[in-house]
């Protein structure tokens, strides 16, 4: 498997929501990664893929929630989201996809 593979991997899509919209006004960038993932291999993802710099990541997991798929009770998947605050000067703009 190719080292650029192994990225996208690590980095799943790019979350675009209200509050990831804040962020971005502030340099940070957010992102829905592997539960695997950890910041150190996060940063050297989002270096390799978009070539910026990278400031530093914050995690966060969100727990899934117990909803009703169809008539039968289900569960929604966990899902981790990083914050990747940029260098100043660098931006890396999700709106055009990877």
């Amino acid at each position: 498997m190719s080292a650029k593979a192994e990225q996208y991997d690590v980095i799943r899509k790019p979350i675009i929501t209200e509050k990831a919209t804040m962020a971005s006004e502030h340099g940070a960038v957010v992102f829905e990664v592997a539960m695997e993932a950890n910041k150190p291999a996060i940063k050297d993802a989002v270096e390799a893929l978009f070539g910026v710099k990278v400031k530093s990541v914050n995690t966060t997991i969100t727990k899934g929630k117990t909803k009703r798929f169809r008539g039968q009770p289900g569960r929604r998947r966990d899902v981790k989201k990083a914050y990747v605050t940029l260098e100043e000067g660098n931006t890396i703009d999700v709106t055009t996809g990877l």
